[in-house]
């Protein structure tokens, strides 16, 4: 060694720590390209700190930049940025401690005197040993922005020791780190390969970055921007960029909030839901940055589930992270910023929803079926209510939307509730006979298409005070307070005999059998006997579970129907009539084909036949 050269060993368990770093810590050998970015990025904010306050710097008119080149021939990559540099000390201290961060002791220098430094992020001091995971030897030589400092020059392989020395040559100002790859790591000297990597991770840096020459991240951070500043071009052209999206943005959402957490957001609804083709929607969540340096794809923990339809980019200097900058420790912070982002997105909605309502239909159309996932959401309910639509009977159109709101205003006095029904499409609800005394009568009901439609309206229960129901669950009470019926309906002779009939027919296969007020046209139907679900949502949710058992129905029979009418007349005449008891049968084997089972195919058939015969003899 030269009298000027010192070989220095690492400080204790350094060396275990390297290891630790090297093959445990990074999943992910590309993101040692991202740290050192990182620290020339924070190298960079230093030096133009001390510039805007004015004090003494080596080669002041240096631009402000980073530099990638490499060499094929020595299998060498280099890094260089413009930025503060080091003295020899600084060296030592940096680059021979780990979990010593220069960042960190510079800000305590600088004390209160943030302004102009706040995109330096590198506080944790090991992001350089990351290139480890690549390189057999490393070189770093710098030359620090003091006027006197002499240029230096560190070396390590990174197994328990380093070189470092002064230079007698002069150096531009800034630090340079010569990589020389491992065999196993060369495909890094592709520039495709150091492009695709720049641009995944430190696209956002507030300098330039230049491979082989090439300008690298043309794309500015606009979340950083004053919203003033940007052109609605500017952010379609950041929506297209982030989304390869060929459309641009339904909505553009731009905060910047200082309290009680900083962080920037920009976000975007998108024209078209992916996410629909995405069922388990593993894709949802917003780009996590630090201060412009990504720090996770998709973090679904800046989201609820139900505004998963975004698309956009987080940026914040407060939430901690762990050493490799690859996860995010568990937080208040997170659920802060998570809980702002929600109120943001449902004011956005709110304000689509009353000023631009084809706008908002057209979200709907395309996200409101991951936008209902948002019953859960018990702080926002209030807000989540007022946004649901939903196609109703008031409409001929399929595609027709109503609020809650508007639903109420517009109910009829004696209308005790909110009336639904689910199904599997317009066509098949209305020839629901649930229905058919609510039309005579023109009470609006609101038509349910997806089954979450129905957990939605039964989690929030009610609205202004108005119970939401199932069509087939109003009671006969309410039923003659919409017509106006004030006394008490005929009864008609024999009905009681073909209800015992029925019983006995039937058996164990209905819970209960009554009279039905809800019916004008149909002969009967079968309604949920427990009450706290539709038929059609407990027929779904015996699919989920694959139960194929037929529950107990409670059948409701229609007195004034012909067929019940001829039914009691046979009774009377002959009760004795086999042909009663199939036609009972099959009558409610009909009724079970309307609710979605399947009842004994061969003996609807042979019923159905023989049913056929005696018509047309009769005839």
């Amino acid at each position: 060694m030269s009298n000027n050269k010192e070989r220095h060993d690492f400080q204790a368990h350094t060396q275990k720590l390297l290891d630790i770093i090297i093959n445990s810590i990074y999943t992910n050998r590309e993101i040692f390209l991202r740290e050192l970015i990182s620290n020339a990025s924070d190298a960079l904010d230093k030096v133009r700190f001390e510039l805007t306050q004015g004090s003494q710097v080596y080669q002041k008119d240096l631009p402000l930049e980073i530099r990638i080149t490499t060499d094929d021939k020595n299998n060498l990559l280099i890094v260089e940025d413009t930025g503060i540099g080091m003295t020899k000390q600084e060296a030592v201290e940096n680059l021979g401690t780990i979990a010593h961060s220069g960042t960190e002791e510079f800000l305590k220098r600088v004390g209160e005197k943030r302004e102009g430094i706040d995109n330096i992020i590198g506080r944790f001091g090991v992001g350089f040993y990351s290139v480890f995971m690549v390189a057999k030897e490393v070189e770093v030589r710098s030359r620090s922005a003091k006027e006197d400092a002499p240029p230096i020059l560190w070396r390590s392989n990174g197994k328990g020791s380093f070189e470092i020395e002064e230079l007698e040559e002069e150096l531009d100002r800034g630090t340079r780190i010569y990589v020389y790859l491992k065999d196993d790591a060369t495909y890094f000297l592709g520039k495709e390969k150091l492009k695709e990597i720049v641009l995944t991770h430190s696209n956002f840096i507030a300098f330039p970055i230049f491979i082989n020459g090439e300008k690298i991240n043309t794309t500015p951070a606009l979340w950083k921007e004053p919203k003033f500043k940007i052109t609605q071009k500017q952010y379609e052209d950041f929506y297209k960029f982030l989304t390869h999206d060929v459309e641009p943005p339904l909505e553009t959402i731009h905060i910047s909030i200082d309290a009680p957490v900083q962080f920037s957001a920009l976000m975007f609804i998108p024209p078209s839901s992916p996410l629909l083709f995405d069922p388990m929607m593993e894709k949802y969540g917003l780009d996590l940055y630090v201060n412009r340096v990504l720090i996770e794809k998709n973090n679904k923990d800046l989201l609820p589930r139900y505004l998963g339809f975004l698309k956009g980019v987080v940026d914040t200097e407060e939430i901690p992270l762990n050493i490799s900058r690859e996860t995010i420790q568990e937080n208040v912070r997170i659920r802060r910023i998570r809980e702002i982002i929600s109120r943001q997105v449902l004011e956005k909605l709110e304000e689509m929803a009353t000023k631009d309502q084809e706008r908002y239909k057209k979200f709907w159309r395309e996200h409101g079926r991951i936008f209902k996932q948002g019953y859960t959401d018990y702080k926002n309910r209030e807000r989540f209510v007022e946004l649901l639509r939903f196609n109703s009977s008031r409409f001929s159109d399929a595609d027709a939307l109503t609020s809650l709101k508007e639903y109420v205003a517009r109910m009829k006095p004696s209308q005790g509730a909110i009336y639904y029904i689910l199904g599997e499409g317009r066509q098949q609800i209305e020839k629901s006979p649930y229905l058919e005394s609510l039309k005579e009568n023109a009470v609006e009901v609101l038509y349910l298409y997806e089954p979450i439609d129905e957990f939605v309206l039964r989690s929030i229960g009610k609205y202004k005070e108005k119970e939401i129901k199932p069509v087939e669950h109003i009671s006969e009470e309410e039923i003659n307070k919409i017509r106006g019926d004030t006394k008490t309906p005929e009864e008609i002779r024999g009905v009681d005999k073909l209800i015992s009939r029925i019983k006995e027919v039937l058996k164990d296969k209905i819970s209960d059998v009554k009279t039905s007020s809800r019916l004008t046209h149909s002969p009967l139907c079968l309604v949920n006997a427990s009450g706290d679900m539709s038929s059609q949502m407990q027929k779904i949710i015996q699919m989920v579970t694959k139960d194929t058992s037929i529950p107990r129905y409670i059948m409701e029979i229609n007195p004034s129907h012909p067929i019940v009418k001829e039914l009691i007349s046979q009774l009377q005449d002959n009760g004795d009539n086999p042909e009663i008891d199939e036609t009972i049968c099959f009558l409610f084997d009909i009724a079970l084909l309307q609710n979605g089972y399947v009842p004994e195919v061969s003996s609807l058939a042979d019923r159905a036949i023989r049913i056929v015969e005696r018509a047309w003899k009769k005839g």
